[in-house]
């Protein structure tokens, strides 16, 4: 083992010495019943962590909403779960989608708008998405299927949904679901794709802006969800300037405010929620082989 190396496991075998302290935060909803009311949403990966969480508050702010996976059974159950957040005249629908293949994404998508009662989406988020492809240990396999689902999916759905927006004079929403990653050096196929997020998000709303169709990026850092973190109790961090995990209901709220008229004079940004990481430090991930 290098210096290096050793020094690097001395220093984390020195945090973990460290008495723990619990970290919680309160989440303040910024969700209006009438900020998205009469708006027909459809956000992929709806059915965990951060797409649930947007999906939620969409219907607590008045839209209707179509949660897009891939799997039935998890798309079944989590609309269950967000039907106790419905109020008059709202719905929520699901709809099955690979977001990796783009061929399958018209007749998907007339399929969700049938299925909620519209003729055109108002909100396309563009969440789906999957970690993976380290630099050194990646095949081609692995790099297509995290680019393929979180870069390609997102242009393509995006180029489908806008055209449909421009067709129906719909002053609609995209918004792109970025990362901390897209700001760091890139060594893995998911740190790629979102940097090519970031660089179609921009692209997008100065292609879209003359059509009245807003199109923006979030970029959440590590964040309480299933993947990272599996006690919501504890949301402890010390890697993270902040000193804890970023909640999804935290970033649920900009998404509301950024597809609400509240956003319609922001074009073409990302507004980074990490809590310091990637914006002001890269020490917070280790990189190497």
């Amino acid at each position: 083992m290098s210096l290096r190396k050793l020094l690097r496991s001395f220093y984390h075998a020195l945090l973990n010495l460290r008495p723990r302290r619990v970290t919680k935060a309160t989440v303040v909803s910024v969700c209006q019943p009438d900020l998205l009311r009469n708006k027909y949403a459809l956000i992929t990966g709806g059915t965990s962590g951060i797409g649930l969480a947007i999906a939620r508050a969409f219907l607590e702010s008045g839209a209707s909403v179509v949660i897009a996976a891939r799997r039935k059974d998890k798309l079944e159950d989590s609309v269950k779960e967000l039907s106790s957040c419905l109020h008059s005249g709202q719905s929520i629908k699901a709809v099955c989608l690979d977001c990796s293949n783009p061929q399958s994404f018209s007749e998907a998508i007339d399929q969700a708008e049938k299925e909620i009662g519209c003729t055109c989406f108002d909100i396309l988020v563009n969440n789906a998405g999957i970690g993976g492809g380290q630099w050194g240990h990646c095949d081609e396999n692995d790099f297509d299927r995290v680019v393929d689902t979180n870069l390609k999916g997102a242009f393509f759905l995006s180029q489908t949904v806008a055209a449909r927006m421009i067709q129906n004079k719909v002053k609609g929403n995209i918004l792109n679901v970025a990362s901390s990653s897209s700001l760091r050096p890139a060594v893995s196929a998911y740190m790629i794709s979102k940097w090519g997020i970031r660089g179609l998000t921009v692209g997008l709303a100065k292609t879209l802006i003359p059509h009245g169709i807003v199109v923006n990026g979030i970029a959440p850092g590590p964040t309480a969800t299933p993947m990272l973190a599996h006690d919501r109790n504890d949301i402890y961090l010390p890697a993270n300037p902040s000193g804890r995990f970023v909640l999804p209901e935290e970033i649920a709220n900009f998404a509301v405010m950024l597809c609400s008229p509240a956003g319609r004079m922001v074009v073409g940004d990302i507004l980074y929620i990490t809590g310091g990481s990637g914006v002001t430090t890269f020490d917070d991930i280790k990189y190497g082989i």
